[in-house]
């Protein structure tokens, strides 16, 4: 049974709206916390977000049968304390177990009341809400934001960054290890399940992988006179033990395909064909490169048999000349509030993408951006035609000495304003890395970095937004401190 809130105030207890926050304090929760309890006095808004919520994690249950499972509010708050402070579940379950202004904003902590915030139940409750979901209600947010501070809807500052994926250097010697020892686990476990001889060595088999993975690392790392005979023999070896493994693996699942009716075994058998799949095509790239001699690229490479999604950038930082991961659009606008999170496909590009994200933009903030700046990393010449049809005044310079001259001596007072603002998006983004965890996505899957970037979004906005209600209550008070402007211009 589950509830959106706890409207019964506790013995003790103090309602959400009437929670004493440390104002003295410098550390982001108070903003967060403070933001909370300002959506928690507007019932528009709060009924909003709890019934976006409700529709997530109850879609599969009847909110009225069952154990009482964790109410929507909590989700909520719990959700967005996570990555509005760069949490891990440990400190987050520590946390809501022992802070005492974050469990009055949970609507909690009263005398009688020791709660249960296991990790994996913060998780699983968590994990529930869709990334769409999670991104309608960073918009809610946005929009009572901007109800707060009207003028911040006319300026946009938009660029792109790389969120890096959970794994580890690819290379191709450790990622056919990887997919070997995925691939016999499965099929040790399956073979059990079937009652199949043939898997009991399935440790020593990949240790055996394993050893030789670590001679072609060591060798790549070394190089020295006749590296190329070397490295080939290694790959030679590796790729074959390698096929011989997965030639096994095929024969297991031409067995569990007979047993149609063991869910277990069918289970296992999705993962084994899974693993064995992924683990062929990285042999498969690592023969036509090391081997074959030929130049693989980068969208028929796979950098993570657990990650597929991931995608290699090199795009020129002096600092990571490469980086893994995904190529994620942000747009903040004039009070800092991120108004656009979007990740982009993985053969995306800024020049491929840009045109249609502002269009949703725009649409989405009922066409009231007035100017716009972006590098000129997006910059080309339908997209500067393109974008003056969506935007009245768009600040996109143009690479080439020549022609960036000539646009800046042509330039109006509008678009040297933007010009002149727009490295504070860079401010913003290193925010989100840096506060809001987004330098390197913790989660899994493809959905799992959605929904992580729209938590890392949604608890920015209302970092920004608990900075502006403590400003106007208190300038002076230290929660209320920023080095931002109140309005780009």
């Amino acid at each position: 049974m589950r509830k959106a809130m706890e409207r019964q105030q506790r013995l003790g207890g103090v309602s959400v709206a009437e929670v004493e926050l440390n104002t003295a304090c410098r550390d982001e929760i108070i903003p967060i916390l403070c933001a909370l309890r300002h959506v928690y006095s507007q019932p528009a808004v709060r009924d909003e977000i709890l019934r976006a919520i409700a529709a997530d994690v109850s879609r599969k249950t009847n909110r009225r049968r069952g154990r009482e499972g964790m109410d929507y509010w909590s989700i909520l708050v719990l959700a967005a304390v996570r990555l509005g402070c760069n949490l891990n579940y440990d400190k987050l379950q520590d946390l809501a177990e022992q802070h005492r202004a974050l469990r009055g904003i949970m609507g909690i902590g009263g005398w009688d009341d020791q709660g249960n915030f296991d990790w994996r139940r913060i998780r699983d409750n968590v994990t529930r809400i869709s990334p769409e979901t999670m991104e309608r209600i960073s918009h809610l947010i946005i929009a009572e934001g901007h109800r707060l501070v009207p003028d911040a809807v006319r300026t946009a500052r938009i660029d792109s960054t790389v969120v890096g994926t959970n794994i580890h250097y690819p290379t191709e010697s450790s990622l056919i290890c990887d997919g070997v020892r995925k691939v016999l686990r499965y099929a040790s476990d399956l073979a059990r399940v079937l009652g199949v001889d043939g898997w009991r060595q399935h440790k020593h088999l990949y240790r055996k992988i394993k050893q030789l993975a670590r001679e072609v690392a060591r060798v790549a790392a070394r190089k020295g006179s006749g590296y190329q005979q070397r490295i080939q023999s290694l790959y030679r070896e590796l790729l074959g033990q390698a096929e011989l493994l997965l030639n096994r693996a095929d024969g297991l699942l031409l067995q569990a395909g007979a047993c149609s009716g063991d869910i277990k075994a069918l289970g296992l058998a999705a993962e084994l064909k899974t693993f064995v799949g992924r683990t062929r095509h990285v042999c498969g790239t690592a023969s036509r490169r090391v081997l074959k001699g030929e130049t693989v690229p980068n969208e028929e490479k796979l950098f993570s048999v657990f990650e597929t999604h991931t995608q290699l950038y090199k795009r020129g930082k002096a600092a990571e000349p490469v980086q893994f991961g995904r190529l994620v659009m942000i747009a903040e606008d004039g009070a800092g509030f991120i108004t656009h999170c979007y990740l982009m496909a993985r053969d995306g590009t800024d020049r491929t993408e840009v045109i249609e994200q502002m269009r949703l933009l725009q649409k989405r903030l009922g066409g009231r951006i007035e100017r716009a700046s972006l590098d000129r990393g997006f910059h080309s010449p339908d997209i500067q035609r393109d974008l003056a049809k969506i935007i009245p005044c768009v600040c996109l310079p143009m690479p080439g000495a020549n022609q960036s001259v000539q646009q800046e001596r042509d330039a109006t007072i509008e678009f040297r304003k933007a010009k002149q603002s727009h490295p504070g998006v860079e401010s913003a983004i290193n925010a989100l890395q840096a506060g809001n965890g987004i330098k390197s996505c913790r989660d899994r899957s493809e959905t799992g970095l959605k929904r992580y970037l729209q938590l890392a979004a949604l608890g920015r906005n209302l970092h920004v937004m608990g900075k502006i209600l403590l400003a106007r209550k208190d300038a002076d008070c230290k929660a209320a401190e920023s080095r931002r402007k109140k309005i780009a211009a």
